[in-house]
């Protein structure tokens, strides 16, 4: 896999980090509570997270309370930055890859993972789901936070043109796929899909900032991309894409049970 083991500066989500943004999902917190809700996490529960990131969503995962939660990321700093964020005492935080987390078969009760197979070619995506499937117990849930391209018969020359601007304003290899296709390459490997959520692609629109950062931290990104004309070009290119293509994309959650 290629995913960085340092904070890349040059890619859309951790230049956004750097300003101060918490939320990088992109659905915004909202989705990511509609997954935590539906993951329907307990006392009984090992959770396990892939990819925490600056372990947002770990603190909500914790505050149900599992048996244990593990999260696995390859990125040295970003597990050193959710440790940071994580204040539970049966939490574990590893460096390790994705498709290959080191874990025992059927470890965990519930897997789940935010923004991250859309950044991967299909068969690293299959890798993942299929560690994921690995290390979950029979019956176990497994959820994705994700981007969507729609309508699900959209060409493939609108695809490419949907991933060639995610990849020059993002500088990630991001893939999203259709509705469709997430459910097919997730009952591909042995999983049962048993709910979908989306959300508008609004990650940079003033409102979802706000409802996900709060007034306050959203005034200081603000200040801080106003004061710097190199990131505040990028940003707006930025927005500027997700607002050509909103017809185009869409965040999805996705809740899946292991058969």
């Amino acid at each position: 896999m290629n995913t960085e083991e340092t904070f890349n500066e040059k890619q859309g989500h951790w230049m956004l980090a750097k300003l101060g943004k918490r939320v990088l999902r992109p659905g915004g917190i909202e989705l990511t509570k509609v997954l935590m809700e539906s993951m329907e996490i307990g006392p009984e529960d090992d959770v396990v997270e892939l990819a925490p990131g600056l372990g947002l969503t770990a603190s909500i995962a914790c505050l149900q309370n599992p048996r244990t939660y593990t999260g696995v990321d390859r990125n040295e700093q970003a597990v050193a930055a959710a440790k940071k964020h994580i204040h539970f005492d049966r939490a574990n935080m590893v460096i390790g890859d994705a498709a290959k987390t080191g874990l025992p078969d059927n470890y965990a009760s519930k897997v789940y993972g935010e923004a991250m197979l859309t950044m991967h070619p299909i068969a690293i995506k299959q890798e993942i789901i299929q560690e994921a499937a690995r290390i979950l117990k029979q019956g176990g849930y497994y959820g994705i936070h994700e981007l969507c391209v729609q309508p699900d018969d959209i060409s493939d020359i609108d695809k490419k043109k949907i991933f060639k601007d995610l990849g020059a304003n993002m500088r990630v290899h991001a893939h999203p796929l259709t509705l469709t296709e997430w459910k097919k390459l997730l009952e591909a490997v042995g999983f049962n899909v048993i709910k979908t959520a989306t959300s508008p692609m609004a990650l940079l629109e003033l409102k979802r900032m706000i409802q996900d950062e709060g007034l306050g931290r959203t005034l200081k990104i603000i200040l801080k991309v106003l004061t710097h004309a190199k990131i505040r070009r990028r940003v707006l290119y930025i927005r500027e894409m997700f607002r050509r293509h909103a017809n185009d994309i869409e965040a999805v959650a996705i809740i899946a049970q292991k058969k």
